[in-house]
């Protein structure tokens, strides 16, 4: 499973923005591997590089010095199958009558088809395939001459998930949709303003950390300062629950608790509601790290690493050959067998999606000589499929639209098998159930997706990703 983006912004006279930025993308590196970009303005040009490959490898010493200016935005992107190509690297500069904007974009819309064949229709010419152009375009086809105003008219328009970072050549733009789907915070660094996707990036910037921006709201930063707007308050809220449990990093914090925490919470309340004699706790790394350290707190049964991994699995464009193809989960995970040999195994993990990694985990670790595997998992069974910007699966694809609990330990090969509550996820982050969107776990979409879906006659991907069926 995938989330799409990491977006990143700063407005800081006298400093070296594009470099800040590099070291922004670096922190939020975890959202997506496939491309980055920078773009920066000096108040006269906007100057932009995006390409493919990991932030380290898309930016050198040469190329940051070219990007010049004192307000920078930056994007880290994951795509699906078939879109991952330059085109649709962001951020993404789009212009009109005279007027510039470039925007990076983590989230995805539901209703990008029709907004794409309606600006086309009044002359909008698109060269990238993502529901981001589509989002920047949208921004200039308003009406109003004010910029906010534009971004408030798109705001109107658009339905889905966005965070988003937005420049033109004197201004620097946060915008998060009015559900709240992702994440989006704002920090001071060096008497300027910072916008990241998660507050880790902060952290390594040296900035300080203020607060998040809230649900609908548009910041704007200038010469004059920080404001900020406020969309139409719907009340409902959708935080996707899975920034928790997987995608954001542990030592982020989101609606004021430490991800680390929450994961260790999850962790203890699975031991609590899935207790098992067994000789040793593991946890999946690395989501489920700090999980497997809760479950083995509140067991009482110590906790141990089974299972190292290759973190560059995944983040290479070097396909294996079938040979090494066919060892599967093996590339990415080795089990230490002196660790693991006859003894009773708690594994925790972070989901079960489509149930084709978990059975080779499981495998791996009978091989190494597990007397037993008890699979454990932070999040609920899995049923329907996001439309909001995480590639998961569609329905069909989904193991536990398909089969039951029971049905999926047996098809895994554990000898147990336990999912976490959906009241116990709730306690675990510690906030109320409204904030989220739950919408994988329930069918419980926040907005009407499926009649979107069922007008545009095709499924949803992943923002960043291509608006053409890619499934």
């Amino acid at each position: 499973m995938h989330e799409s983006c990491g977006v990143f912004g700063i407005y800081a006279p006298g400093i070296d923005v594009a470099r800040i930025t590099f070291f922004g993308l670096f922190a939020l590196q975890h959202r997506g591997q496939e491309s980055a970009g920078i773009a920066t303005t000096d108040g006269k040009q906007i100057y932009l590089h995006t390409s493919m490959g990991l932030v380290s490898q898309v930016f050198n010493e040469t190329v940051l010095g070219q990007l010049k200016g004192h307000i920078a935005i930056g994007h880290s992107r994951y795509s699906t199958t078939g879109s991952s190509n330059l085109l649709n690297a962001q951020p993404i500069m789009v212009e009109k009558d005279g007027m510039k904007v470039v925007v990076a974009h983590n989230g995805n819309i539901v209703n990008a088809r029709a907004l794409r064949d309606e600006l086309i229709d009044v002359g909008f010419k698109f060269n990238a395939s993502t529901d981001s152009e589509v989002i920047a375009n949208l921004i200039l086809s308003s009406p109003a001459k004010d910029i906010v105003e534009k971004i408030q008219y798109a705001m109107r328009r658009l339905q889905g998930a966005y965070s988003l970072v937005i420049l033109n050549e004197n201004q620097l733009f946060g915008v998060r949709d009015p559900l709240g789907v992702r994440p989006l915070c704002i920090g001071t660094v060096d008497g300027g303003w910072a916008i990241a996707s998660e507050s880790c990036a902060f952290d390594h910037i040296g900035a300080h950390y203020v607060r998040e921006v809230d649900p609908g709201e548009i910041i704007v930063v200038d010469e004059n300062g920080l404001k900020n707007y406020h969309h139409e308050d719907s009340g409902k809220k959708a935080l996707c629950i899975f920034e928790f449990i997987y995608f954001a990093r542990p030592d982020s914090t989101i609606n004021g608790k430490l991800l680390y925490q929450a994961r260790q919470d999850m962790g203890r309340i699975l031991a609590r509601e899935y207790p098992v004699d067994a000789d040793l706790v593991i946890g999946v790394p690395d989501s489920a790290t700090a999980a497997g350290i809760g479950y083995a707190q509140a067991s009482g049964i110590p906790y141990g690493e089974g299972l190292l991994k290759n973190r560059y699995v995944g983040r290479t464009f070097i396909e294996p050959d079938q040979r090494l193809r066919d060892l599967g989960v093996k590339l990415k995970f080795n089990p230490l067998s002196a660790i693991i040999a006859n003894k009773r195994i708690i594994v925790i993990d972070d989901s079960i999606v489509r149930g084709t990694t978990t059975p080779r985990v499981i495998s791996l670790l009978r091989r190494a000589g597990a007397k037993e595997v008890h699979m454990r998992i932070c999040a609920p069974p899995i049923c329907f499929p996001c439309f909001f910007g995480v590639d998961m699966a569609t329905r069909w694809e989904l193991i536990a639209n398909k089969k039951s609990v029971e049905e999926i330990r047996k098809f895994i090969g554990a000898d147990s098998l336990g999912y976490l509550s959906l009241e116990g996820l709730i306690e675990a982050v510690g906030l109320p159930k409204e904030n989220f969107c739950l919408a994988c776990f329930t069918g419980n979409y926040p907005i009407s997706v499926q009649l979107e879906m069922d007008k545009l006659a095709l499924e949803p991907v992943p923002s960043g990703s291509t608006i053409e069926h890619e499934r």
